[in-house]
């Protein structure tokens, strides 16, 4: 576990490393997030994989409801990008202000169709993400203020882009709609390859959620549930900073392990977040993730491969000012 007694700082140029504390302004946009935050089972989840099945079908459509720990713990300031300008007479220096975090999920339940029997038990790990949110500071080419850093285990490692902003307090719609149905396929939800989509639209994933009137979670249309978590405390925003991230950005990409360019290429990655500060001084981080899997030819006539949406959606709280480790931790896996 990190603590302010284990971390040195290190003096080099005006840069230091340290414990991430709320409100340090060097964070701009990423202020409020240093510390710990936790969703039990608010975390939902859903993804395509390719799966030996009887034939129309060659994949599987997987739902997962999940518990998150996302930590936000060092704060590297002011780290030097060297530059001049185009005569050579000038430094143009950048200075980087980076904001380490973990990502840890737990699956609660998880459901596929067809069934594979591999979805896995409750408590699986099924993710662990170490990375960096960067504030990036003068000059700022191309307008992005922001970045993300992001490795998986699976063999993928993510560079996002992006530029951040001050919402008045948002309603539902400020959360976009996502239509969750892959690209490069006919939308007919009564043909028989979407069928794993059809058969959850039809009865959608509620994990262990036994409240009366909860719709559950429906792949075809997986923001709704986002934009229900926020009807309960929108009333209660007095501020949201909107974080926009897409790897599909300038400069920005993803890198896979071949076996993943292969089999479910990981094409890119683009995450929305909103840091809400509400009047009683809580604070409820929510985000939405699309990350396109390619694989299989596209059945549309046109020329590439079948673009799967992986999409991951969560209302966290913050538990803490203080990062927590995540102890226990078992070998992730996909499902």
């Amino acid at each position: 576990m990190i603590t302010k007694s284990l971390v040195k700082k290190l003096v080099a140029q005006g840069r230091t490393v340290d414990v991430a504390e709320t409100g340090d302004p060097a964070l701009g946009p990423f202020r409020q997030l240093p510390g710990t935050w936790t969703g039990e089972g608010t975390g939902w989840n859903m993804i395509a994989l390719p799966f030996e099945t009887p034939p129309p079908l060659d994949y599987r459509l997987l739902l997962n409801q999940y518990t998150e720990q996302l930590t936000f713990t060092l704060v590297d300031k002011a780290v030097p990008n060297r530059g001049v300008n185009e005569e050579r007479t000038l430094q143009t220096d950048q200075h980087v202000v980076t904001l380490d975090y973990e990502q840890v999920i737990h699956q609660l339940v998880a459901v596929d169709r067809p069934q594979s029997g591999q979805e896995g038990p409750p408590n699986a790990a099924i993710h662990h993400e170490p990375g960096l949110f960067l504030n990036m500071g003068q000059p700022i080419p191309d307008g992005f203020d922001i970045g993300r850093l992001a490795t998986i285990p699976h063999g993928d490692a993510a560079l996002a882009l992006g530029k951040s902003s001050t919402l008045a307090p948002p309603d539902e719609s400020a959360i976009p709609a996502v239509d969750g149905l892959p690209i490069g396929v006919a939308h007919n939800l009564a043909g028989p390859y979407l069928a794993p989509y059809k058969f959850f639209q039809d009865n959608p994933f509620k994990g262990n959620v036994t409240a009366a009137g909860f719709p559950g979670f429906n792949p075809v249309a997986p923001h709704e549930l986002l934009r229900l978590a926020l009807t309960g405390f929108k009333d209660d925003i007095v501020k949201t900073t909107l974080l926009e991230l897409d790897t599909s950005n300038s400069t920005g990409g993803i890198h896979n392990i071949p076996f993943v360019v292969t089999h479910a290429n990981a094409a890119s990655m683009k995450s929305t977040f909103w840091i809400h500060e509400l009047n009683d001084d809580s604070l409820r981080l929510q985000y939405l993730q699309i990350v396109m899997l390619d694989f299989f030819p596209r059945r549309d006539g046109l020329p590439g491969r079948i673009g799967w949406p992986h999409v991951s959606i969560n209302t966290l709280t913050k538990v803490s000012e203080e990062p927590t480790s995540y102890r226990g931790l078992a070998e992730p896996s996909q499902g």
